[in-house]
């Protein structure tokens, strides 16, 4: 079963099970997997979906900081068990020694020695960790401390 047959199979359940914040949560991502379909005219493939899901929860951990920032907690607990229920159909995510040795690995591939060299270390990053589900502002932060060590 593919990826947008899991979502709309969960999304069925959910409503059965009157699951309130699943099935908006699910129809939230499905209307966004229908409408990045309409724009490319045609179906996703699995990594064209995952990168959209990955898109979400940046958007929602982004929500989060803002929501947080303006002392809505209830809005941002609402956010973050979004994240949680968008996370569940993503790959498992990098482990933190991973993405170390991968940037290391990057660093010393790319010959980085100062800032001016990031934009080279993130690519070669992001090129060891395709599909690995890597929260890229994680690796950003850690890049710059290698960088700036």
């Amino acid at each position: 079963m593919g990826l947008k047959q899991q979502i709309i199979s969960d999304l069925t359940a959910s409503m059965k099970a009157q699951d309130s914040l699943r099935t908006s949560t699910l129809r939230m991502v499905k209307a966004a997997l229908v409408n990045r379909e309409i724009e490319k005219r045609g179906e996703l493939d699995e990594e064209e979906m995952q990168k959209l899901l990955r898109s979400l929860v940046k958007q929602r951990r982004d929500s989060v900081e803002q929501y947080e920032k303006g002392g809505r907690k209830d809005l941002a607990d609402k956010e973050q068990a979004e994240i949680l229920i968008i996370e569940s159909y993503l790959p498992q995510a990098a482990s933190g020694s991973t993405i170390e040795s991968a940037i290391e690995a990057a660093i010393a591939e790319t010959g980085a020695t100062s800032m001016k060299d990031m934009g080279r270390v993130m690519k070669a990053v992001q090129a060891k960790l395709a599909g690995q589900n890597a929260d890229g502002k994680t690796i950003s932060e850690i890049v710059k401390a290698k960088l700036n060590g």
